[in-house]
């Protein structure tokens, strides 16, 4: 505080010709008093510092923007009368004032959305890739355990049919049941305009056995099935048990994969089956109570216009539905992080890309079906 008090700036103006004569201090401690100054005589074309007796950092930098404010403003603020020690001081703050950054050159607007693009199909050729891998250690494995029985665990692959199976058959069989009911209803009243009533058999027939009894149930198998096996494999990877499986010397895809993925393998057309029961089920009530046709006239028409084609090409897509939510389940559990937040994110893109997978499957073997002429 004495050294403030000691140290003194003093001001003269030049008059008309707009210069500024300063002596004494120009300092740290005499700033406020010069900024006061100069933002009271914006006009201040020339500063005279021939008269300072003292000179630091922060008087230099003043000065300093006060010129580059001036030249923004359009107007010339001379400085003249430093000392050498003054003019290197001045070429000293200079040098380490801050630089504007300089602007960002934004790429052409088609350019990023192309970039964009590539970068969305890099990415998704690398999950497909990381996916056919997983799906060649399943066989790998699977093929060992064939050939060496005693490193298959039967017990995990029962404990799995019971969970991804049984226990969705209430889900599956009441989904099937009201699919059913809503494709009678909406069949009859569209087919009751052109006196085909009858034709609801085979609407409902083909619909559910070809398509949408397999496809409803892989769907909901999907959403059931790949989160749980992304959720079990994810918290394992989180607590570090799959690195301790490795340092006990046990495969983890042999004991996770494997049982899970074999169990959906086997469960699926099971339940495929069992949805396809319940739609025809529900579509006969409901043919029964709004069209009259009664259930004996509904299984004469179902087995004399309907060809066991439909069931095989409907339940044939099951297995290969169950590989692919199997793997993308098991692949999702593998990539969690060892965060609750990544657990959460792995789990519902297992579940978004299961259902995806699935619906693009179906409609290549649609394709591929009709093509044949099947």
């Amino acid at each position: 505080m004495n050294t403030a008090k000691q140290q003194i700036l003093s001001f003269s103006d030049g008059g008309a010709t707009g210069e500024f004569h300063l002596s004494g201090h120009l300092t740290i401690y005499t700033l406020p008093q010069a900024i006061a100054v100069f933002e009271c005589q914006p006009e201040i074309l020339k500063v005279d510092i021939s008269g300072l007796e003292r000179l630091d950092t922060g008087g230099a930098w003043f000065l300093l923007t006060q010129q580059t404010q001036a030249a923004a403003r359009g107007q010339n603020l001379e400085i003249s009368g430093a000392s050498a020690e003054a003019a290197s001081l001045f070429k000293s703050v200079e040098a380490a004032m801050p630089q504007p950054d300089p602007p960002i050159a934004q790429p052409p607007f088609f350019r990023e959305i192309l970039a964009r693009i590539g970068e969305r199909v890099v990415f998704g050729v690398k999950f497909l890739l990381a996916l056919t891998s997983y799906l060649g250690i399943f066989l790998h494995r699977l093929g060992r355990a064939i050939r060496h029985p005693s490193e298959f665990r039967l017990t995990a692959l029962v404990h799995h049919c019971e969970e991804v199976g049984l226990k969705a058959v209430p889900i599956v069989a009441l989904m099937a049941f009201l699919i059913g009911v809503v494709l009678a209803f909406q069949g009859s009243t569209q087919l009751k305009q052109f006196g085909a009533e009858v034709f609801v058999v085979d609407l409902i027939a083909v619909s559910i056995l070809r398509e949408l009894g397999i496809l409803l149930t892989s769907i909901i198998v999907a959403g059931r099935t790949a989160s749980a096996f992304t959720a079990a494999i994810g918290s394992m990877k989180m607590r570090e048990e799959i690195d301790a499986m490795r340092t006990l010397g046990l495969d983890p895809a042999m004991v996770l994969f494997v049982p899970r993925i074999l169990a959906l393998f086997l469960m699926l057309p099971v339940l495929g089956l069992i949805a396809d029961i319940s739609g025809l089920f529900g579509g006969a009530l409901m043919a029964w109570i709004d069209l009259g046709i009664s259930p004996e006239m509904f299984k004469t028409r179902l087995i004399s216009g309907t060809s066991v084609n439909h069931v095989l090409v409907g339940l044939v897509k099951a297995p290969f539905f169950a590989l692919i939510i199997g793997v993308v389940g098991c692949h999702a559990g593998m990539q969690v992080e060892s965060n609750a937040e990544s657990l959460g994110r792995m789990t519902s893109n297992a579940v978004v890309t299961a259902i995806f997978a699935v619906i693009v499957a179906d409609a290549v073997f649609s394709i591929f079906f009709a093509s044949m002429g099947i």
